[in-house]
């Protein structure tokens, strides 16, 4: 009998069912980090569009005067002439110099703050303004660009 034990090659039944579940648990651990990486897998791109479009808006903004050059009233982003003008801002879609809308870009938001800050020590500051681009992505993250906007 012990020659008949000896001379069997194989597996057990429970050596298979162990193999099955470890194979199984292993299985399972990759298949979720491929699902995890697909569905975020634009993330980047959103988030690399959505940096583009703030300093975009941020350029155009510190491009502007400091002070305006004429009475306030500016009611079409064509005609702002200078920093201040562009406080309150909100776009929904990003838009360019102009107004126009950018085709493809119509689910992200934009806004814009622009608050008066001093700089430098007590005694020696610098008036200027702070300048904040908020650009929310289709996916609903916040991205703010902060600038700075010194009266010299």
């Amino acid at each position: 009998m012990v020659s008949y034990l000896r001379n069997k090659k194989g597996f057990t039944l429970i050596e298979l069912i162990v193999a099955m579940v470890v194979i199984s648990v292993a299985l399972v651990g990759v298949m979720s980090v491929i699902n995890y990486t697909t569905l975020h897998s634009a993330d980047p791109v959103l988030r690399h569009q959505a940096i583009a479009i703030a300093e975009a808006y941020m350029e155009e903004i510190t491009l502007k005067n400091y002070s305006d050059p004429d009475a306030d009233g500016e009611v079409s982003r064509s005609l702002f002439d200078d920093v201040d003008d562009y406080n309150g801002l909100a776009d929904s879609g990003a838009h360019d110099q102009n107004g126009s809308a950018i085709s493809g870009l119509e689910n992200y938001s934009v806004s814009i703050s622009v608050a008066p800050q001093n700089y430098g020590p007590s005694g020696a500051e610098v008036s200027g303004l702070k300048i904040d681009v908020t650009v929310i992505d289709p996916g609903g993250e916040n991205l703010t660009l902060t600038g700075y906007r010194a009266n010299y």
